[in-house]
């Protein structure tokens, strides 16, 4: 069987997520046995017009960067959006809790109206293109990446997790955050990253997104029981939920 070919493309991002690929190291070349790469700005000097699978990070902030997507997209068996810029726009997005002159100008100063400087609200890449499969995560958990990527060389469906990081902070016996007088997100958030931040002393972010239909009114409870209120969890939100919010 011939090797998927891959192609990896970025937008608006740190490219950090791309970092955590090469930080399997030695893993790295395992799953290489498996696919064959085609176009990796950070890694290839090669570029490609085919590819089976395109894998994109960042998110979509300007004109251009939109029909740039779409072209990667047509030629794709599978689209993959790598990290949190490109699963729900990531940090991105705060820009977008301000008018776009705002922005600009706080950003670029009296270059801010120059013409190559134009911004527009951030969005997440399936809000412009279809997207098959999200590896999420501010950055990325190199070991899921590698078992996605070893899942669809393989024929297989990656099996994403779909329960929040409280259940992963729990098997792994780590004291709640808010026994520590905190506001952690990880009721809400989608599990999958073994909860590394509460087990290091720090409440959860959100950098993997909501969870499907998460239980807002168990958090509610939460946040009643330690004596905090829902305007305190949709505070911390902001971080990486802008223009999303939990429902039920």
């Amino acid at each position: 069987m011939d090797k998927p070919r891959v192609a990896i493309f970025d937008f608006a991002c740190c490219e950090g997520c791309q970092l955590q690929i090469v930080n399997l190291e030695e893993e790295l070349l395992d799953v290489l046995t498996l696919i064959q790469p085609v176009e990796w700005r950070e890694a290839l000097s090669d570029q490609s017009d085919t590819y089976d699978i395109a894998i994109v990070e960042g998110s979509i902030t300007r004109p251009e960067d939109e029909e740039k997507l779409r072209e990667i997209r047509a030629p794709a068996a599978i689209l993959i959006a790598l990290g949190a810029c490109a699963t729900m726009g990531g940090i991105n997005k705060l820009k977008n809790n301000f008018a776009m002159d705002e922005v600009r100008a706080e950003v670029y100063g009296k270059d801010g109206s120059m013409p190559h400087l134009n911004t527009l609200p951030t969005r997440a890449l399936d809000e412009v293109v279809k997207v098959d499969l999200k590896i999420h995560g501010c950055p990325i958990n190199n070991r899921e990446f590698a078992y996605i990527l070893r899942c669809l060389a393989l024929g297989k469906t990656p099996a994403i997790p779909n329960y929040p990081v409280c259940v992963e902070c729990k098997m792994r016996g780590t004291v709640c955050r808010y026994e520590y007088n905190e506001i952690c997100l990880g009721p809400v958030t989608r599990a999958g990253c073994n909860a590394p931040c509460p087990s290091a002393g720090f409440w959860c972010f959100g950098c993997r997104g909501y969870v499907d239909d998460p239980n807002v009114q168990a958090a509610r409870e939460v946040m009643e029981h330690y004596g905090k209120t829902m305007d305190d969890l949709k505070s911390r939100l902001l971080l990486f939920g802008s223009g999303q919010e939990p429902t039920s």
